[in-house]
C-alpha cells in the first residue's frame, strides 16, 4: 500500500441520529515517518539550544526535547487532510469540525484516529408541488393617490418667519430643547437618558406633536424659554423615554407659519419629468402598485416556504444551528449599532440568552435553506455565470470599486459561492411561486 492510500480497516458507524457519523482513520506508518522528518526539519531551522549552532541540532535531541511538541505538530500537519480524504472516498460530507478521539501515535507504528462529526440529512421533499399561496388582487384606490400626493406636497412645504405675535394652533415653533429624567435614582440616571436638540419644528396642536409641549407653548414669544414636565407611557417606541417623566427647558428661537405648494401643473413640473399632475398621479399610482405587488409577493412567498417546513420534519445538525445563529445575531447587533446602541451596552446584554431565542427561528431558516436547495436539485434550477457577474457588477457600483476588485474580494472569502446560493435559492422560490397558481 502507497503512503497516500488510506487503509481498508477505516469504517463508518451510524450513531442514532442519521445526520451523526463517526468513521475511524488509519494513516501508514511510511507517511507518519516521512511528515515526522518534515517537522523535524522545521525544527532544526528554529531551535536555539545550548551548544548547537542555529540550523545543526541533530535530530535525536529535537526528538528528545520537543517529544511531544513534535507528535501534536505531526497530527495537526496530517489528521484533516486524511480525515477529508477518507470521508470523500466514503461519499460523506462534514458540515461540521471533526471531534477526534482515540488518537494514537507512536513512533514507527500506524497514526490512528476517530473523527465524530455531522453530514446534511437526506431529505426527501414532500408535497411541494402541491403547494398554494394567496394572491390577493392588488388595488389602488384614488383616495390612496391622493394621500400620497398630499405626502409629496408636505416634503416640498415652505416655512416664513412671523414677527409680532404669539405662538398659537397651527404655528410651528423653531426651538431648542434639553430634557432629562425627572425622577432619576441619582444623576447617573439622568446623564444616561438625556435628550438634546438644538433645531426643531415643533407643530402647535399638531396630530403627531405631544400634547404637553402645545399646551405648554401656547402663548409664548419668539425668544422665551419655558420648562414642563412630559410623561411618556410605556409602549413609546423610543425606549429612553417608555414610561418616565422627563423635564424639558424649551426654548423658542422663532415662530414659523407652514405654506403648502397649490397641486397643478407647475408643481408637477417642479418634481422632475412631468409635464402635469395627472402624470403625477400616474407616476404615484404605478409606484404604489408594484409595492403592493412586492409586499404581497414577498408574503406569499413566505407562506409557501413556512408550509414546506411544515410538511417536511428532518433533523438539523447542530453546526448548521449555530452558524445560522451567530448570522441572525450579527446581523441584529450591527442594527442596534446603527441605531446608535454604545458598543459598551452592546457587551452588557445576555448572549446565551439571546443565542437561546433564537433558536427556533434558526432551526425554521436551516431547514428551509435545506429544502429549497433540494428542490433546486430536482428541478435541475441552476444560475448562470451572467447572473452572478450582474451582481458582482452592482456591488463594484454601490461601492465605487472595479468590478476586478470586488471579484477578487469575493472569491477570497467565499462571498462569490454565497451570491450562487443566493440567487439559486430566490429562483427556486419564484418557481414555487409561479408554480402554486
Amino acid at each position: 500500500m502507497s503512503p497516500t492510500e488510506t487503509t481498508d480497516a477505516a469504517k463508518t458507524e451510524e450513531t442514532k441520529k442519521d445526520i451523526k457519523r463517526e468513521i475511524s482513520v488509519e494513516i501508514p506508518a511510511a507517511e507518519v515517518a516521512r511528515e515526522t522528518e518534515l517537522q523535524i526539519l522545521r525544527y532544526q531551522k528554529s531551535a536555539r539550544l545550548p551548544g548547537f549552532r542555529a540550523g545543526h541540532v541533530p535530530a535525536s535531541i529535537i526528538r528528545q526535547r520537543f517529544g511531544e511538541g513534535l507528535k501534536n505538530d505531526v497530527a495537526e500537519a496530517l489528521i484533516p487532510k486524511y480525515f477529508r480524504r477518507e470521508a470523500e472516498k466514503q461519499g460523506l460530507i462534514p458540515v461540521s469540525q471533526p471531534r477526534v478521539t482515540d488518537l494514537h501515535i507512536h513512533d514507527g507504528e500506524p497514526l490512528t484516529f476517530k473523527a465524530s462529526f455531522e453530514v446534511l440529512p437526506e431529505i426527501k421533499v414532500e408535497g411541494y408541488k402541491d403547494l398554494r399561496a394567496d394572491k390577493p388582487e392588488i388595488t389602488v384606490t384614488d383616495e390612496d393617490v391622493e394621500q400620497a400626493l398630499n405626502s409629496v406636497r408636505e416634503q416640498h412645504a415652505t416655512y416664513a418667519t412671523v414677527e409680532g405675535r404669539v405662538l398659537a394652533e397651527g404655528d410651528f415653533a423653531q426651538a431648542s430643547m434639553d430634557g432629562k429624567p425627572k425622577d432619576g435614582k441619582d444623576v447617573a440616571d439622568a446623564k444616561a437618558n438625556p435628550v438634546h436638540m438644538d433645531d426643531v419644528l415643533i407643530e402647535i396642536g399638531g396630530k403627531n406633536t405631544v400634547p404637553e409641549f402645545s399646551q405648554n407653548l401656547t402663548g409664548a414669544s419668539a425668544g422665551e424659554e419655558r420648562v414642563f414636565d412630559v410623561s411618556y407611557p410605556v409602549d413609546i417606541s423610543d425606549k429612553r423615554l417608555s414610561g418616565k417623566t422627563f423635564v424639558y427647558t424649551v426654548k423658542v428661537n422663532g415662530i414659523k407659519l407652514k405654506s403648502l405648494p397649490e397641486l397643478n401643473d407647475a408643481f408637477a413640473k417642479e418634481l422632475g419629468e412631468f409635464t402635469s399632475l395627472d402624470q403625477v398621479r400616474k407616476q404615484i399610482r404605478e409606484n404604489m402598485e408594484a409595492e403592493k405587488r412586492h409586499t404581497a409577493e414577498h408574503e406569499a412567498k413566505d407562506q409557501l416556504v413556512a408550509e414546506l417546513v411544515k410538511r417536511n420534519d428532518f433533523e438539523v445538525p447542530e453546526s448548521l444551528i449555530d452558524r445560522q445563529i451567530d448570522l441572525r445575531l450579527e446581523r441584529g447587533l450591527r442594527a442596534l449599532a446603527a441605531q446608535g446602541m454604545k458598543m459598551e451596552d452592546l457587551k452588557k446584554m445576555d448572549l446565551p440568552r439571546l443565542r437561546a431565542g433564537q433558536r427556533d427561528q434558526a432551526i425554521t431558516d436551516v431547514k428551509s435553506s435545506l429544502l429549497l436547495e433540494r428542490i433546486a436539485d430536482l428541478e435541475k434550477i441552476e444560475v448562470a455565470d451572467d447572473e452572478v457577474n450582474r451582481e458582482v457588477e452592482s456591488l463594484a457600483q454601490q461601492s465605487k470599486q472595479s468590478p476586478e476588485t470586488v471579484r477578487a474580494r469575493l472569491t477570497e472569502d467565499g462571498g462569490l459561492d454565497r451570491i450562487r446560493i443566493r440567487i439559486r435559492s430566490e429562483k427556486t422560490l419564484n418557481f414555487l411561486y409561479h408554480q402554486s397558481a
